[in-house]
């Protein structure tokens, strides 16, 4: 991996980098985003999230969230929106935001942490798995809300 590449939790909301993160979001799926400076500084400023950023000579090239939460049976959290620039594919960068955000995640008392991925995602399912990631028999359910404009909350 790059000596160069640098890892942080985002601490300042900027246009520069919502936009950068926008351009990721967007490799990551096909659905419309709407991800701004306003929705990346409420992300930001919550307790319950943790947004790391990787940049290489300057520029974002992965991103990935990390979700905590309290429940009554302990500290748990989730890993969502794992993203890496396909330029920087294969550079082990996944794998170090993984394992930035595991190491945070322990910091943070998590006593377990979760994530999900679609199955003809290979490369990022061998990734969790490289990563010491089980596979867990259960099910995955969604309960689709909408929003008062009428668009799909996911």
């Amino acid at each position: 991996m790059d000596r160069d590449l640098r890892i942080e939790i985002a601490s300042e909301a900027t246009e520069e980098l919502a936009n950068s993160m926008s351009v990721l979001l967007a490799q990551l799926s096909s659905s419309k985003v709407d991800f701004d400076r306003d929705v990346l500084a409420q992300m930001i400023e919550s307790d319950a999230t943790d947004v790391f950023i990787a940049t290489q000579s300057n520029d974002v090239v992965g991103t990935l969230t990390l979700l905590v939460g309290r429940i009554p049976t302990g500290t748990r959290c989730f890993i969502e929106d794992v993203v890496v620039d396909s330029k920087a594919r294969g550079s082990g960068l996944g794998e170090a935001l993984v394992r930035a955000a595991l190491d945070r995640a322990k910091e943070r008392g998590a006593k377990t942490v979760d994530l999900t991925s679609r199955p003809g995602r290979d490369a990022a399912n061998r990734l969790y798995l490289r990563c010491g990631f089980a596979l867990r028999d259960t099910n995955v359910y969604r309960y689709q809300l909408s929003d008062l404009a009428g668009r799909n909350v996911r």
